[in-house]
């Protein structure tokens, strides 16, 4: 017989203190609490949890330690038109265990009725076909090979996230051991990583990994629940993705899988369930919530508790009124980023958790606690913001706090590529950074989540292939998935051999993936569809764990690969591309620019007017980027400034030549990308005022050096990489600062053995705030002279001498200088 002390009543959960564990449970509606301890051969020893205090029920066991199988089993009022639930013959998972050993084996004893009686109560014990909560030892080492951990701390405007499936990504990797496969293990391997990185991704968005259960019907049909949009357990990791074993070692395992991506520089974000659980309606199964506290933990109709409110369509929805339900999200979210070190969150449904009493409201508890929280409130936070009920679709209504998904952006990309008219002025909205939608309560560009595709709904090859889903293998005749795509098989519905539709559709998938990296604010890419990957046209593949959903890293589109990669480092390499603020649409206060920080342009070259704005058959655009007029700051506090560039978007049938502008926006451009020929090499610089062919349904991406600004592209020299930090070795050019006060008419030497530098200023007055002579080039432009106009100080030049054999890897500031005679 196990010996229990009182113990605490908190922390909730069974914790582990090197000699023992505590157990605390709340549950306003239990008579009794018994805690039921497992062993080896699945024997069942029983100990009350005597001590009650408000409403938690608790005991400290010495000796049981990690690796230790339990549940509970709460007396109470069994009374569903009461909306109490309560019944001892059912065993029950603990809301607050880290780990779950076992799966659920589907039988009548685990609902809490006879399934022919709904009315009355069925008192057959459940235990046999229950999972088992687990013991777990937090205890990780966390330091890397540099003695200290790795964060990566990625800002939003930086970040290219990447959806992924756990199972979906490494289930038929050839480069992971056949063991991996499927696991956290194989998500964690150097081959995933090094995809990742080559890629260009910052961030990867895990489909869920909270444990969740199969649903009995989805296993009548031979099909499962594959996404995992079904959780029991909000600590633990899936044990169904674990290589190592389900007794706590799914917990180190997941967490090695994300010190090893952290350690290459990529953030792990975790798509999470926290608006329903697995147990369905009233009709559903008495797993843990449900048995425990149902009216604490459930939404019930106010008229008859018998049946679950539900805004999320699986059958229930969580009490986000009750405080007992908010400490339980909030714990699950700390515990996430404190003990398993995520960077983030992505709410599916988010809607629902804003549903304190009916309507959706901003200034739910919810929020109120997000914010003030020390913790969560630091982490990426981003909704899914709608979810099945009234009012549902909330999309630029989450508090500032928040990003988005941005499901406006989805549908208006995907129309203006399959040709639907009078789409420019959403389109212009969308490519920008969505400011009609977040920037009236004081968020930015990286509030908005653009995507094209995302795990629900077709893949990437799959929306230029289909114009109609087929989910015929889903079980439902059809009837699941969304029938509005927007999608459009260019010509043939499926597969084909038609090398003229074959190549639309390749020309559209880079069009699309061009747009999502070109446009302001945070891009997400879903899993394979860098990669041409298909699921034939099923549109909801929730339940397909098999071929249909894994990819497949033999049949991969290498071209596709390629210019993905290709728009991402381009993206990378530019500022402009990936602003923090919004768009003013007029010159700045940045005193280089003549110029807007953003104009449009019609095919002739002529700025758009109201009327080109308005016009429901345009299908073509011209858009400037000012990389001399961005207006915030880098990191140092000091200037940004980039190569400007020009977009031309032609999604009419046919080509069309557009107009590029007068050599005000620069004397000559440089290709930097083709959706309609992805390979540059050889391809002509163009000059101001000159016109240029677009192909049909394509957009090809200009961009000019002007004098001072440096960077690159495809056919040019090297893109430059992000302003470095100090002492990093990443960077490629010299910056020089001649600091506030400096005598202006001075000379500087710079004492570097691979730069020679000297600066001279027309006038001879001091400058108050200083000036930066922004990024000249590195060893492939070792010898230049730059005139940069400020009205406050007319011209200078910079003479620079760089060692032509070498890479210059350092920012220079230039501090003192001594007067020239």
């Amino acid at each position: 017989m196990a010996q229990a002390w009182p113990g605490q009543a908190y922390p909730l959960g069974a914790t582990y203190d090197g000699e023992g564990t505590n157990f605390a449970l709340f549950s306003e509606a239990a008579d009794k609490v018994e805690l039921c301890l497992f062993d080896e051969a699945g024997n069942e020893e029983r100990v009350r949890l005597a001590e009650v205090d408000a409403f938690t029920h608790h005991a400290y066991l010495p000796g049981v330690g990690p690796g230790q199988r339990y549940g509970y089993r709460v007396h109470g009022p069994y009374d569903p038109a009461s909306g109490l639930r309560c019944n001892p013959a059912k065993l029950l998972l603990d809301p607050y265990a880290l780990a779950f050993d076992g799966d659920i084996r589907w039988d009548s004893s685990l609902f809490g009725y006879p399934l022919d009686r709904p009315e009355d109560h069925d008192d057959r014990d459940s235990a046999d076909r229950a999972m088992r909560s687990v013991v777990v030892d937090r205890s990780f080492d966390w330091t890397g090979e540099s003695g200290r951990e790795a964060r990566p701390r990625t800002g939003y405007h930086p970040m290219v996230i990447y959806e992924a499936h756990v199972k979906g990504m490494t289930q038929l990797h050839p480069e992971i051991p056949p063991a991996q496969r499927g696991t956290y293990a194989g998500f964690g391997h150097p081959a995933v990583i090094d995809h990742l990185r080559r890629l260009g991704a910052t961030t990867v968005e895990l489909m869920p990994v909270h444990q969740f259960v199969h649903d009995e019907r989805l296993g009548s049909l031979g099909l499962s629940n594959y996404w995992g949009y079904n959780t029991i357990g909000f600590f633990a990791p899936h044990n169904g993705y674990s290589a190592s074993g389900r007794r706590g070692e799914q917990v180190r395992e997941f967490k090695t899988m994300v010190k090893a991506l952290h350690e290459a520089g990529i953030e792990v974000i975790l798509d999470v369930v926290y608006n329903h659980t697995a147990e369905g309606n009233q009709l559903g199964p008495t797993l843990a919530f449900r048995g425990i506290d149902n009216p604490s933990y459930y939404r019930l109709m106010d008229d008859d508790p018998r049946y679950y409110f539900d805004t999320t369509g699986t059958g229930n929805s969580l009490l986000m009124s009750n405080p007992h339900v908010l400490q339980l999200i909030m714990d699950s979210l700390r515990y996430w980023v404190t003990e398993m070190h995520v960077d983030g969150f992505r709410f599916d449904l988010a809607a629902t958790l804003a549903r304190q009493f009916h309507e959706v409201d901003r200034l739910s508890a919810f929020f109120d606690l997000v914010q003030q929280d020390p913790i969560v409130s630091q982490v990426k936070l981003i909704a899914e913001p709608w979810d099945l009920g009234e009012g549902g679709y909330q999309v630029g209504n989450f508090p500032p706090l928040w990003a988005e998904w941005n499901g406006r952006y989805r549908d208006t990309v995907r129309d203006f590529w399959r040709g639907e008219g009078g789409e420019l002025p959403e389109l212009a909205s969308r490519l920008t950074g969505s400011s009609d939608l977040y920037q009236d309560d004081g968020r930015r560009p990286g509030a908005s989540i653009n995507f094209v595709v995302a795990h629900d709904g077709f893949t990437l090859r799959d929306l230029v292939s289909y114009n109609e889903k087929h989910n015929e293998a889903n079980g439902e005749e059809g009837r699941d998935g969304a029938d509005d795509n927007r999608s459009w098989n260019c010509g043939a519905e499926g597969e084909t051999d038609d090398p003229e539709i074959s190549a639309l559709r390749s020309r559209q998938q880079r069009n699309m993936i061009a747009t999502l990296l070109l446009s302001q604010g945070v891009p997400m890419i879903a899993h394979g569809d860098e990669l041409g990957r298909t699921q034939r046209g099923n549109n909801n593949a929730y339940c397909q764990d098999n071929e249909l959903t894994w990819i497949d890293w033999d049949a991969i589109d290498h071209e596709l690969l390629e210019f993905t990669r290709a728009a991402v480092a381009l993206r990378t390499a530019h500022p402009a591309l990936r602003r923090r603020r919004f768009f003013f649409g007029t010159r700045t206060r940045v005193p280089a620019s003549l110029l807007p920080d953003i104009e449009w342009f019609r095919v002739d070259g002529r700025e758009m007017t109201d009327e080109d704005w308005n016009s429901g058959f345009a299908k073509a655009l011209g858009i400037y980027l000012n990389g001399a007029a961005i207006t915030e700051p880098d990191e140092h506090g000091e200037q940004v400034r980039d190569d400007s560039f020009l977009m031309l978007f032609n999604a009419h049938w046919e080509p069309l030549d557009f107009a590029v502008p007068d050599s005000r926006y620069g004397e000559v451009w440089t290709v930097a990308l083709d959706t309609a020929s992805p390979d540059l090499s050889g391809r002509q610089d163009i000059k101001a005022g000159s016109t240029i062919p677009v192909e049909a349904r394509s957009l090809l991406v200009l961009l000019t050096r002007e004098a001072g600004v440096g960077g690159g592209g495809p056919g040019g020299p090297p893109p430059r990489a992000p302003p470095p930090t100090p002492g990093s070795a990443r960077g490629e050019h010299v910056q020089l600062l001649l600091g506030p006060g400096v005598g202006l008419g001075e000379v500087g030497r710079i004492r570097d053995r691979h730069v020679d530098a000297h600066l001279v200023v027309a006038l001879p007055r001091e400058h108050p705030d200083g000036l930066v002579l922004q990024e000249v080039g590195g060893a492939d432009r070792f010898r230049q002279a730059q005139r940069v106009g400020d009205r406050r100080i007319g011209a200078y030049a910079l003479a620079l001498g760089v060692d032509p054999e070498l890479e210059h890897r350092r920012r220079l500031r230039l501090r003192r200088c001594r007067v020239l005679q």
